[in-house]
């Protein structure tokens, strides 16, 4: 049920997407105490981003999870995946921001149903 929504203005060829598909899932799952089979991660490339008023390397995200986060949780899962797009990407962890959501699980959708 975690879901981390990534967007970055850098391309990202397929063996990069899969590399940071699987590197983050790994870290959502661990981080948040969740089974890596609830964690799903998207990752949009080159999408038009400024930040600060220049288009050099950039990312946004958001993650949404049903219980789990928190102000420890969040730091950790900021660092952690800033450093994983500093490394698979080169975007400097100044260029990032994440959202971080906690919802109800009736508000997430499953399967044909809510948790």
């Amino acid at each position: 049920m975690p879901s981390l929504n990534l967007y970055v203005n850098a391309p990202v060829d397929a063996v990069v997407a899969s590399d940071i598909l699987k590197d983050a899932t790994k870290a959502v799952a661990k981080i948040i105490g969740k089974p890596e089979s609830y964690v799903m991660i998207m990752l949009n490339g080159g999408v038009p981003i400024s930040f600060s008023g220049t288009e050099e390397p950039a990312a946004y995200g958001e993650l949404t999870s049903i219980g789990g986060l928190g102000s420890s949780v969040n730091g950790k899962l900021s660092a952690t995946i800033a450093e994983i797009l500093e490394t698979k990407l080169s975007i400097d962890s100044s260029r990032f921001y994440i959202k971080f959501y906690d919802v109800k699980g009736s508000f997430f959708g499953f399967n044909g149903s809510t948790f």
